[in-house]
């Protein structure tokens, strides 16, 4: 029985890659965070800033370990498993990815060590500017990996020397069209995602009658933050959709399930399952002109449609379909929570609306399930192509047996349900933990004070309906 080695290295990849990234989607924003935490310090003295910024820089740390194994892990499969695709574009992938490690990577590596280890051994000031940079790097990181990824999803500034491609103009190259509101994109991400998680615990703590002074701090910076960045994400999200339509038309076209590219206007689909077969939407819940408006911001606007390209250069549909729809739906979820939340907090009613703070608690995973459903539109958008025009993903990958990478599949899933579960766990017990003060007393008069106020705050709301 011959196992084709092309799917299973498919899954392969798209297993280690998602589970790399739920974590620089988090220790880009959390980086951020704490640097922030302790310029606040350093400003108003605050103790409280200090103890939470020591707080996060545990969970940073943790999270960070477990991106850095799940990143090499994954790069090396473009040598055991994507031989052809290293072969063909990598005089262009591989410097980027390069940059990434010597600007970015190295950047962090120097002053990770002062951030983690450097409380009362350096002076705050220095420890302060380590963490600014470790954030800068994670930043950077990103700048590096977005760019990479935006080329081989439009190939700019590159030169066909027989099947290879080389760089011609590194500017194009690296401000691929698609880039700048990927990266945009990606970044307002990482640091929504950081927030709500940040807002989750705030509110676990506040409920929990603990921490409370930290509670609020955490729930207040958190909410004011995603009070800004979710809606401006959206706009960035408009933007990045434009982009796809001018450089990406059949993406847009799986994204839509839209079929007929004369149709005008184009109806938006709410909710179908998509008949690649027959070529049409079955069970369609659709809304008349709201894709032309969206796409072409006209309203009998037409865009090209999957039809105008052929079978075999349209990527699998369903998948993309309603990945993309998960993500508006919870970016949604997000911006009714943030104007709630903002809502309660004019009228002086955010901590004590106990409903609000209980279902806050539970959304610390929304923006890394927003994360991974962006990812799957944006990968499996661009099939058949791993580079746009220039390579095919059947076409990139190594000679290698089918069993050789079932044998490496089940071995990585073994490796990371271990080393993953491990680091999640100790990630819950600090959480559990909480951010204690780093001065004698636990918990300090302060922090326990409270405690019958929250329970009562939460019992009169729940009376009062609310």
């Amino acid at each position: 029985m011959d196992i084709d080695p092309l799917i299973f290295s498919r899954i392969q990849f798209a297993f280690t890659i998602s589970f790399h990234v739920i974590f620089p989607s988090f220790t880009i924003g959390l980086a951020a965070w704490i640097a922030t935490l302790e310029g606040m310090w350093l400003f108003s003295k605050n103790e409280r800033y200090h103890t939470l910024a020591r707080f996060w820089t545990k969970i940073f740390a943790v999270s960070f370990g477990m991106g850095v194994v799940s990143g090499i892990v994954m790069s090396y499969q473009f040598g055991t498993n994507w031989a052809e695709y290293s072969r063909i574009v990598g005089n262009v992938v591989a410097p980027l990815i390069g940059y990434e490690v010597l600007t970015a990577f190295f950047l962090e590596a120097t002053f990770l060590g002062i951030m983690l280890f450097g409380w009362n051994r350096v002076p705050p000031w220095l420890h302060f500017t380590a963490s600014v940079l470790v954030a800068l790097g994670t930043a950077m990181s990103a700048f590096w990996i977005l760019s990479a990824n935006s080329w081989m999803q439009y190939p700019a500034g590159h030169a066909m020397q027989g099947d290879i491609a080389v760089p011609a103009d590194w500017l194009q190259v690296i401000f691929s069209p698609t880039f700048p509101t990927r990266f945009l994109h990606m970044l307002f991400a990482a640091y929504i995602t950081t927030a709500f998680v940040v807002f989750a615990m705030g509110a676990r703590y506040w409920l929990q009658g603990r921490f409370i002074e930290h509670a609020e701090t955490m729930l207040k910076m958190a909410l004011g933050l995603l009070i800004v960045l979710v809606p401006l994400q959206l706009l960035v999200g408009d933007r990045a959709g434009t982009t796809v339509a001018e450089y990406q038309p059949t993406k847009l076209a799986a994204i839509e399930a839209h079929w007929d590219g004369n149709e005008s206007p184009v109806s938006f689909v709410l909710f179908a399952w998509p008949n690649e077969e027959q070529e049409r939407n079955d069970y369609a819940i659709t809304i008349p002109h709201v894709a032309s408006l969206l796409i072409t911001h006209t309203w009998d606007g037409k865009f090209p449609g999957l039809t105008d390209v052929p079978r075999e250069d349209r990527p699998p549909v369903w998948p993309v379909f309603f990945s993309f729809r998960i993500m508006v739906g919870l970016g949604l979820v997000m911006l009714a929570t943030v104007v709630v939340g903002g809502v309660l907090w004019y009228r002086d009613r955010l901590f004590s609306t106990g409903l609000y703070l209980r279902t806050v608690s539970l959304m610390w995973p929304i923006g890394f399930i927003t994360v991974l459903c962006g990812w799957f539109t944006t990968e499996i958008g661009r099939q058949p192509w791993i580079a746009t025009g220039i390579l095919r993903t059947e076409d990139a990958v190594s000679p290698i047996s089918g069993g050789a990478v079932i044998v490496s599949l089940a071995l990585f899933v073994l490796v990371y349900a271990t080393v993953f579960s491990a680091g999640i766990y100790y990630i819950n017990r600090l959480l559990k933990r909480g951010p204690e003060p780093t001065g004698s007393g636990g918990e300090g008069t302060s922090s326990r004070r409270p405690m019958s106020f929250a329970k009562d705050a939460g019992r009169e709301a729940i009376q009062a309906g609310e």
